[in-house]
């Protein structure tokens, strides 16, 4: 196991290290700079200074290398669209994104797996096809698309929820504690539940597949035998030793799930990292836009090797490698 480990943490950093250097030289090969691409009236000579002041005029490889060795010690730079060190940036905007794709997440699979255990209940019936059919049209439906509609649906034609933000910016200082996190959690709903419907699809279509390799075998059969009902035989066999493939689909999901956020939190204002990084890209802002890729590519990484080594843990043939 401990090899297990030390090998996933060597490929994930082997990973950390391509993508973020792909993403270097895709950014600095973009036309435009922080000084000239939505600056026009800035001057020659003054445009010439600040690209010297930070490093923009070296040659690509210099730039590469002095990147490099600040990542190395953890100094990301200064954004120069925010105008506050990219850290202190990343820092304010990744509890949100956290928030909103852990909301979602267990959201996504409680419901996924719920579906799933009804489609197998029924299924065969026209109300399981109906689940299927409905979870299907989420699965495929664009993420900007959906988040739009409940947009327009909650917060315009009928207005029970706020329209975006991740809290109100005028009243939230000065409400009580409890009125602040209701607050916080009115704003929360739209995006969490955009990112809930399109991940809960995928769960409940893998989840649904699991329990029917699961009901052919032979321990199934055997609790058949003993009376109990299909609904015991589903929800205590069955589901319990379907659900390991599951933690590999949790870790697979964060992709999915941080590459809607972007849009989703674009479309809310809900001020996290696919929000950050979105308008750092707009605005030529290097720095942060690295950063932002360096922090996207750790969450993914480190979700991969949680559920990689919680699927050995859990796997008693693995665990003994």
């Amino acid at each position: 196991m401990g090899r297990r480990v030390a090998a996933r943490i060597g490929q994930a950093i082997v990973v950390l290290w391509v993508v973020a250097t792909l993403a270097f030289f895709l950014i600095h090969a973009a036309p435009g700079d922080p000084f000239g691409f939505d600056a026009p009236s800035i001057t020659p000579a003054t445009r010439a200074f600040w690209r010297h002041q930070f490093g923009y005029d070296r040659p690509l490889g210099v730039q590469y290398a002095r990147w490099l060795d600040n990542v190395a010690h953890g100094r990301f730079g200064y954004s120069q669209s925010l105008h506050e060190p990219v850290r202190d940036a990343i820092a304010q905007a990744l509890p949100r994104t956290l928030l909103l794709m852990g909301v979602a997440l267990v959201a996504a699979f409680t419901v996924g797996i719920l579906l799933a255990l009804f489609q197998v209940q029924h299924r065969g019936t026209r109300r399981a096809r109906w689940a299927g059919t409905i979870a299907l049209l989420f699965y495929s439906l664009p993420d900007f698309w959906l988040a739009m509609v409940l947009l327009l649906a909650f917060a315009y034609w009928v207005p029970i929820l706020p329209a975006g933000f991740t809290v109100d910016p005028v009243m939230h200082q000065y409400m009580t504690p409890i009125a602040a996190l209701v607050d916080r959690l009115r704003h929360l709903v739209l995006p969490a539940l955009t990112l809930t419907l399109l991940t809960t699809a995928g769960v409940a279509r893998f989840q649904r597949n699991e329990l029917l390799e699961v009901l052919p075998l032979d321990f199934i059969r055997t609790a058949r035998a003993k009376g109990l009902d299909e609904r015991a035989v589903v929800r205590r066999h069955a589901l319990r030793n379907a659900l390991l493939p599951t933690l590999t689909l949790a870790g697979l999901a964060l992709p999915a799930l941080l590459g809607g956020a972007v849009f989703v939190e674009k479309v809310f204002s809900w001020q996290g990292m696919g929000w950050l990084t979105v308008n750092a890209i707009g605005m030529r802002d290097y720095p942060l836009v690295m950063a932002a890729v360096i922090v996207a590519t750790c969450m993914v990484v480190l979700g991969n090797l949680l559920a990689d080594l919680a699927y050995a843990a859990a796997d008693p043939r693995l665990r003994a490698h």
